[in-house]
C-alpha cells in the first residue's frame, strides 16, 4: 500500500475524527478509503446509467467484459452488505 498525505483545515480534521469515532472506522485512513470507494462506485453507476439511456434512445451497445465484471461485483457487494 502506498501513502498519500493530505492537508485539512481544523474543521475538516475534526469532522473526520468525529466520523471515525462514531462511524465504526478504525482510522482516518479507513474512513477516507471508504469515501473514495463510494465515489468510484458512484462514477461507475453514472457511466452505466448513461449507457442504459443511450441504449434506450438508439441502437443497443454491447457491454464489455470488464463492465459486466464490475456490475456483478457491485451486486455481490450490495447483497453481502444487506446480509450483515
Amino acid at each position: 500500500m502506498t501513502t498519500l498525505n493530505i492537508s485539512l483545515s481544523e474543521n475538516l480534521k475534526t469532522f473526520v475524527e468525529d466520523q471515525v469515532a462514531s462511524g465504526g472506522f478504525s482510522t482516518a485512513s479507513e474512513y477516507v478509503r471508504s469515501l473514495i470507494r463510494a465515489a468510484q462506485e458512484k462514477k461507475g453507476q453514472e457511466a452505466l446509467e448513461l449507457k442504459l439511456l443511450a441504449a434506450l434512445e438508439g441502437e443497443p451497445e454491447e457491454m464489455r467484459r470488464e463492465e459486466w465484471d464490475r456490475l456483478r461485483a457491485q451486486v455481490r457487494q450490495r447483497a453481502a452488505e444487506k446480509k450483515s
